[in-house]
């Protein structure tokens, strides 16, 4: 058994702790984004973007292109709804 009595740290008079509030433990959710340092994979990162913007378009418009041409009437392409309370609005 030991011998004599426990020590205790000594707190200030009015001090309390403090509470962390509804932090969450471990990993937050969600992708991480982690910015390159090199300028060089910044700009190859633009291009690939830029050349897979650029191939999506030019593959829309040769589909386009070829259901125009083999219909007996022309094709009207409707893009997405951009506007979504102007719908009605610009119809003639």
């Amino acid at each position: 058994m030991a011998q004599g009595s426990q020590k205790f740290k000594a707190q200030r008079p009015g001090a309390t702790k403090k509470h962390q509030q509804n932090k969450q433990k471990g990993p937050k959710k969600g992708g991480r984004i982690i910015a390159p340092k090199k300028v060089q994979v910044i700009q190859q990162q633009k291009l690939k973007k830029g050349l897979e913007v650029a191939i999506r378009n030019k593959i829309e418009q040769d589909v386009t292109q070829k259901a125009s041409s083999s219909l007996h009437k022309p094709l009207s392409v409707v893009k997405g709804s951009e506007g979504k309370g102007k719908a009605g609005s610009s119809s003639k």
